[in-house]
C-alpha cells in the first residue's frame, strides 16, 4: 500500500490512475509521495518516508530539487503536457502585439446611437495593424514549447529563426526543416521583428535577457516572455521600452513596475491554465509516479536520470548513490556476498550521483531484506528499496 499526499488541486483524471487497492490519498503524514501544482516546498520537512515528489506542471522552482537529491528524493516534472496551451498564448499574444483588437473592442462598447455601424466604420483605422506574415520571428529554446511555436509560426507565414544549443534528437525531428536555425543567439536578436524566450530558469539563463541583450535588438523588436519571469532583467526591458530600444514586451509574469505601460502587456500567468493542461499535466505526474513506486523505474526526472529496465524477475533492488568510482562492483560483490545471484543490472549516473536498478533471482524475502541492509551500510548509499514482482507467479 502507496501514501500519496496532494498539494494544490490536481486534476481528477490524473488521481484516477492510482487505483484504491494500492493507494491512499492524503490518509499519512508520511507519504511515500508527493504530488503538487505550485504549493512552494522550500520550507517543508520532508518526511524521511518520502520517495518521490511529482510536479503537474514542467517548472520545479517551487521545489528545493537539490535538497530531494541529497535525501535520495526523486523529483519528477511533466515537460511537454502543458506545451499546446503556452503556444496558443504565445500565438495569440503575437497577433495582439499587432492587431490592437482589444482596444477596439473595448471602443465599440462606448458607442450608442442608431448609426453606430457608421460610427465604427468611420473610425476603425485608429485600430488598424499589421500583419504576421512575412515577418521574422525568433525562438529561442527549442524544448517542446519553442518547437510547436517554431511550427505554427512558420504556418502562418513567418519567417522563423531557432536557438538553442541544447536542442534534443528527438525535438529537432519535430522541428519544420524550414524553420532556421541560428547559431549563435546575437544572430536572433539582431534580425528579428518579435523574440520568443522559452528556456528553464537556471543559474546560466537566470537574466539571459539584460540590457546587453536589449541594445543588440532592432528598435522596433518586440520580445515575449512565457518562460520564467527571472529568465528577463525586467528593469533592464522597462528602461529599454521607455527608451524606445524596443518596441514594445509581453509578459505572463506580473510585476507591479511592469504595469500601465501602453508598449507593455502583462498576463497573469495564464500559460498552462487550460482545463486541457491541467489534465494532460495531472495524468502524466501521476503515471510518472505510479510507475516510479511499483517498479523503480524513472522517467522525466530533473534530478535524477532516465533508468529504465524490464520487470521480469521475483524481486528488484533500486540504489540511489553517490556516482564515484567501483560503485557498481561494491553493489555486486555485496548481493553475490549473500549467495543471491543478479538476474538483471542497470546503471545511470547523472553529475554527483547515480541510480541502480539490480533485479534478483531470489524469492525469500528475509533474504532481500538483508540485501538491503548489507547495501545500506555503504557510506557512498542514499537510499536502497525493495521491490516485489506484483506479477502472477511471483
Amino acid at each position: 500500500m502507496f501514501h500519496i499526499k496532494t498539494f494544490n488541486a490536481i486534476a481528477p483524471e490524473g488521481m484516477q490512475r492510482f487505483d484504491k487497492e494500492n493507494y491512499r490519498i492524503n490518509e499519512s503524514e508520511t507519504p511515500d509521495g508527493i504530488i503538487l501544482r505550485s504549493q512552494k516546498l522550500h520550507d517543508y520537512e520532508f518526511p524521511e518516508s518520502v520517495l518521490a515528489v511529482a510536479r503537474a506542471g514542467a517548472g520545479t522552482n517551487n521545489i528545493p530539487v537539490k535538497e530531494c537529491t541529497e535525501k535520495g528524493i526523486v523529483v519528477f516534472n511533466t515537460p511537454g503536457a502543458n506545451a499546446n496551451a503556452v503556444k496558443e498564448l504565445v500565438i495569440a499574444s503575437l497577433l495582439l502585439s499587432v492587431r490592437p483588437m482589444v482596444q477596439g473592442i473595448q471602443w465599440v462598447q462606448t458607442l450608442s446611437g442608431d448609426d453606430v455601424e457608421e460610427q465604427a466604420e468611420a473610425q476603425k483605422k485608429q485600430f488598424a495593424g499589421t500583419e504576421l506574415e512575412g515577418k521574422k520571428l525568433g525562438v529561442i529554446g527549442l524544448g517542446a514549447i519553442g518547437a510547436m511555436i517554431a511550427n505554427d509560426a512558420y504556418r502562418l507565414g513567418m519567417e522563423v529563426t531557432g536557438y538553442d544549443p541544447y536542442v534534443s534528437v528527438d525535438t529537432a525531428w519535430s522541428i519544420s526543416r524550414r524553420v532556421r536555425r541560428a547559431t549563435d543567439i546575437k544572430e536572433v536578436l539582431a534580425n528579428c521583428d518579435f523574440i520568443t524566450v522559452h528556456v528553464p530558469l537556471m543559474d546560466t539563463t537566470k537574466h539571459l535577457i539584460g540590457a546587453d541583450e536589449l541594445t543588440q535588438m532592432k528598435n522596433t523588436a518586440k520580445l515575449f516572455n512565457f518562460s520564467r519571469g527571472e529568465i528577463v532583467d525586467t528593469d533592464a526591458v522597462l528602461a529599454a521600452v521607455n527608451g524606445g530600444k524596443i518596441a514594445g514586451f509581453t509578459t505572463d509574469f506580473a510585476e507591479e513596475k511592469l504595469l500601465h505601460n501602453d508598449k507593455i502587456t502583462v498576463l497573469p500567468h495564464l500559460g498552462a491554465s487550460t482545463e486541457e493542461a491541467e489534465i494532460n499535466c495531472a495524468k502524466m505526474a501521476a503515471r510518472g509516479l505510479k510507475r516510479f513506486l511499483e517498479t523503480g523505474i524513472i522517467k522525466r526526472s530533473v534530478n535524477f536520470p532516465t533508468v529504465e529496465m524490464a520487470f521480469h524477475a521475483p524481486y528488484r533492488i533500486t540504489i540511489i548513490n553517490k556516482n564515484v568510482p567501483n560503485m557498481l562492483g561494491q553493489i555486486a560483490s555485496d548481493i553475490a556476498s549473500l549467495d543471491i545471484n543478479i538476474a538483471n543490472m542497470v546503471n545511470r549516473g547523472q553529475d554527483d550521483h547515480a541510480y541502480t536498478l539490480v533485479d534478483v533471482d531470489e524469492t525469500n524475502p528475509e533474504k532481500i531484506q538483508a540485501i538491503a541492509d548489507k547495501l545500506s551500510e555503504n557510506e557512498g548509499i542514499i537510499r536502497v528499496r525493495t521491490i516485489k514482482n506484483q506479477e502472477v507467479g511471483y
